[in-house]
């Protein structure tokens, strides 16, 4: 296998640019596997709390050192149907750990909200931040030295990231993820979306809009959308710290669950007691953060992701950029359609040959690095393998030949776009990301007069005053993660999509986010310096003509620099987006949050 020159370059590139902190993570990481297992560190005292509450024969167990306890760190809650079936996942994983000869205890659950419980509401505005508070719950559940690895229960959009950073803090450990599997699909969303838009044109009322929404969601496991928390699952996998094929398995199978007593025998097998010498650090590098990138550009993937695997990759000690996105974007193909770049779900693509087969058509083309170790081995060639049952024995089969779905997963030699449709924006308004996948040739160049918002709610009245059925560019901004968390903008979708239809011109630019749902209308999201900053989006005005293009990487305002940089900055009184609502205790996350290009994070920032 022959790599692509520009993914080889890009790779070599991240590794240069992160050589002095990938080198300090991995001193770090190193102490701390040469002192475990930590269990032998504590004192009689210690350890007779880390057990107290187990039956004796675990007691007996994790007295000698020579046995593993596996941590599970869950996001289990009733309340979000991705992470309802891990009320059960403890005893799965508890019963194969004791079968090994070993323990698995709790050690700690995360937050896990629901974006699209919180879309439109105040509670949105924690949601980007909720990642970082994953990643300390994930880090306080590790820090007790009693555990050899952990198993990661969580799907959904924070709180994969939130995990993965928090391991990393203890990546000396080996770690799995463990999925749950979506939900059955539903109503199609091409009805769904005709629906929503009705609704937004006041053609139907609310009974009717939640009548095909709870049509849509109606079950426990993951949204089939292709949005954040399915890109999540696709991008671990590729990544080999799920086991091979697990993404997309129902919940409540038996296939389900014999994947998670598999999980639960490999990070055992992987730890040291049992002889393993890999932790999660060796498994998360340049090549693998590669790899996940290159995933999330051919399926047109969250662009989530622009900030989401920033932190990832940073919390290894590993550095990237919205260009190592550009330039691997404009190479790699686009492979599948799956809905909000299509109209079939993530079940489809499952049907299709899922993972397995399109890790195995990048690995052909040279674009994915194959020479990374997983949690089941070297190479990601292990990973072309589908799982099945086998008179109630779990087995793999190699993935099909072709596509059994070429309307939803194409082959790399016969792509349905040359490139993976993400953007990066630059000009006079500050610096963005845009995904194209699913819009329209005609739509990709918008230049027309700005129609500005300072909330996104104002723009709900000014769509049905009929104030904006004319060609525009909306500015929504004061949306960024220091102003207001960067809540995502999804309830905007409708009446863009609206104007659209009508044969209007219309674009978004916000400093705010529209991430997994990204559809048919040209989105500039998570521009920065965003406008709580001074940045340029604080002195556009109403009829500024701006330009969003899309094919040339511009996003400008057509007024002379001087008139432009004199103008007085806006100012917005935000008090009502920073308290009640939990949103008080979050102030020290935003004041402290970086740019969406350093990940949004408190954790590390320019200055840090």
């Amino acid at each position: 296998m022959v790599m692509h020159a520009t993914v080889e370059r890009v790779t070599r590139r991240i590794a240069e640019r992160s050589r002095h902190t990938r080198q300090v993570y991995l001193e770090r990481m190193n102490r701390l596997k040469e002192q475990s297992p930590h269990r032998s560190s504590l004192s009689c005292g210690n350890l007779a709390h880390g057990f107290a509450a187990c039956n004796q024969g675990d007691k007996d167990t994790l007295k000698f050192m020579n046995r593993a306890n596996v941590a599970i760190i869950t996001a289990y809650n009733d309340m979000l149907s991705a992470h309802q079936p891990y009320e059960g996942f403890p005893d799965v994983i508890r019963e194969a750990a004791h079968g090994m000869g070993s323990v698995a205890q709790v050690a700690g659950g995360t937050p896990a909200m629901c974006d699209g419980v919180t879309q439109g509401q105040p509670g949105m505005e924690l949601s980007l931040f909720s990642r970082d508070t994953i990643a300390m719950s994930t880090a306080v559940a590790l820090s007790h030295n009693m555990f050899d690895a952990a198993l990661l229960l969580g799907i959904c959009d924070k709180i994969v990231p939130g995990l993965l950073i928090g391991a990393l803090s203890f990546g000396h450990l080996p770690a799995v993820l463990v999925p749950a599997g979506p939900m059955p699909s539903g109503l199609p969303n091409k009805e769904k979306q005709r629906i929503r838009q009705l609704y937004a044109e006041g053609k139907i009322g609310k009974e009717e809009l939640l009548e095909a929404e709870s049509k849509s969601y109606h079950s426990p496991g993951t949204c089939t959308f292709y949005g954040t928390a399915n890109s999540n699952q696709l991008l671990v996998e590729v990544m080999g710290l799920h086991m091979p094929g697990a993404a997309f398995i129902h919940p409540g199978t038996e296939l389900r669950d014999a994947l998670t007593r598999a999980a639960t025998e490999q990070v055992i097998k992987l730890s040291k007691p049992h002889g393993g010498q890999l932790g999660l650090a060796d498994l998360v590098n340049e090549k693998s953060i590669v790899n996940a990138l290159v995933a999330l550009l051919v399926t047109g993937g969250s662009t989530n992701h622009t900030i989401h695997w920033i932190a990832i990759a940073r919390a290894a000690g590993i550095i990237i950029d919205w260009n190592d996105y550009a330039e691997l974007s404009a190479v790699v193909p686009s492979m599948t359609r799956i809905y909000p770049n299509g109209q079939e779900d993530v079940n489809a693509f499952h049907e299709a040959g899922g993972t397995p087969l399109l890790i195995r058509e990048l690995l052909n083309a040279g674009y994915l690095h194959n020479d990374v170790e997983t949690v089941i081995g070297f190479g990601l060639d292990n990973y072309a393998q589908s799982p099945f049952m086998d008179d109630g024995r779990l087995s793999w089969k190699a993935a099909p030949e072709r596509s059994l779905r070429p309307d939803v997963l194409s082959s790399a030699a016969e792509p349905f776009a040359p490139d993976g449709g993400l953007r990066v924006l630059d000009g006079n308004l500050g610096r963005g990301v845009i995904k194209v996948s699913a819009v329209a040739e005609e739509h990709r160049v918008v230049e027309a007069p700005a129609v500005v918002f300072n909330d996104q709610n104002e723009l709900k009245a000014a769509f049905e005053d009929g104030e904006l059925d004319r060609d525009c560019v909306v500015v929504v901004r004061f949306q960024g993660p220091k102003a207001n968390g960067m809540p995502e903008l999804h309830k905007l979708t409708p009446y863009l999509g609206v104007l659209q239809d009508r044969g209007f011109q219309v674009a978004l630019v916000t400093d705010g986010r529209m991430s997994g749902a990204s559809g048919k209308v040209p989105a500039a999201i998570h521009v920065y310096p965003e406008a709580l900053d001074g940045g340029p989006l604080a002195r556009i005005r109403n009829g500024d003509r701006v330009v969003v293009d899309a094919n040339h990487g511009q996003l400008r305002v057509e007024v002379g620099e001087a008139e432009f940089s004199a103008r007085e900055v806006a100012q917005v009184d935000l008090t009502a987006s920073h308290q009640d609502y939990g949103r008080e205790l979050f102030g020290w996350m935003r004041r402290a949050a970086g740019t969406p290009e350093e990940g949004a994070s408190f954790f590390w920032t320019t200055e840090s």
